[in-house]
């Protein structure tokens, strides 16, 4: 797991300067709409990020996809399952009867009451799958969920096998969302969400390391959104005592109308992306000792 961080880089970086500790910083959302992918190219131009997850589902992803081309050397580009609040890509008349996927609350309670139908959703993550291949010629290099939905009762256990399966070849790393309660705690963001997210994602973690796939040491990354958060601010704390190999998730962006109908999320994203373009991002890398890698392959953000 994580072995191709590259070991030498973390016990040598220059001559004269303790190693510093390789972390992935993924983008999620890529495709949700076009002030997003744009915000995000920028910044894996720049070199400020090490990974993107997209949302092949999304009618964006066509124009938006072929874009990342020119990136699929320096950064992981991988698949952002979605089963929530948009239009799946095929007939699902269990889940989403009106052509329409329901909200989180709705999807977690069928997740957890035993009301998925199992075919339906495979044949959906299938679907986008595909989508994501016949656009990027290529595997995802990795798995996650918008939402987080990748953790859930059924849905993680169809994510497992499709990493030992059909995907089995590129040998994909999947999102674990957990971290410990006591890290969640004394950094102080969120920290109920960040705690409901963590439990319901260890099943799903312990699954990935008895099944020996690859995945990221620990998740950060979780905030609220609300607009007393300042992302210059809180980033700082997601970097405190790095671990090899944690990921850290964020949602750069800038708005626009797509982004406006289809997402709540709008100037918490334009917060983010000032941060990451800004001269502060990259002094708080090198003060906290931490260098932007990927997880397939070893990767420096400036």
């Amino acid at each position: 797991m994580g072995a191709a961080l590259s070991l030498e880089r973390v016990l040598l970086d220059g001559r004269d300067r303790p190693a510093r500790i390789p972390v992935v910083l993924c983008a999620d959302d890529y495709g949700l709409a076009p002030g997003v992918s744009a915000a995000i190219r920028e910044l894996l131009g720049l070199g400020r990020l090490s990974a993107t997850s997209c949302m092949s589902l999304s009618p964006h992803w066509p124009t938006e996809g072929p874009a990342l081309a020119p990136y699929r050397e320096q950064a992981d580009l991988g698949l952002h399952l979605t089963l929530t609040d948009h239009a799946p890509l095929g007939p699902m008349p269990a889940l989403a009867p009106a052509g329409r996927l329901p909200p989180l609350s709705r999807l977690m309670a069928r997740s957890f009451l035993g009301g998925l139908e199992r075919s339906e959703v495979e044949a959906e993550i299938d679907r986008q799958i595909d989508r994501f291949e016949a656009v990027i010629g290529a595997e995802p290099a990795f798995l996650d969920g918008h939402q987080h939905v990748h953790v859930l009762p059924v849905i993680r256990d169809i994510v497992l096998d499709r990493c030992k399966g059909r995907l089995a070849r590129r040998k994909p790393y999947l999102r674990t969302c957990v971290e410990s309660a006591g890290a969640i705690l004394a950094r102080g963001i969120a920290p109920i969400r960040a705690l409901i997210i963590s439990v319901l994602a260890s099943r799903l973690d312990r699954s990935v390391r008895e099944a020996g796939l690859r995945a990221n040491s620990v998740f950060r990354g979780v905030r609220s959104f609300g607009p007393d958060e300042r992302y210059g601010e809180i980033f700082p704390r997601y970097l405190a005592k790095p671990i090899p190999q944690m990921l850290i998730a964020c949602h750069p962006g800038r708005v626009d109308g797509h982004l406006a109908a289809v997402d709540p999320v709008t100037a918490p994203r334009e917060d983010e992306l000032d941060y990451f373009l800004g001269d502060r991002f990259p002094r708080d890398l090198e003060a906290a000792g931490v260098t932007l890698a990927r997880l397939g392959a070893p990767g420096r953000a400036g």
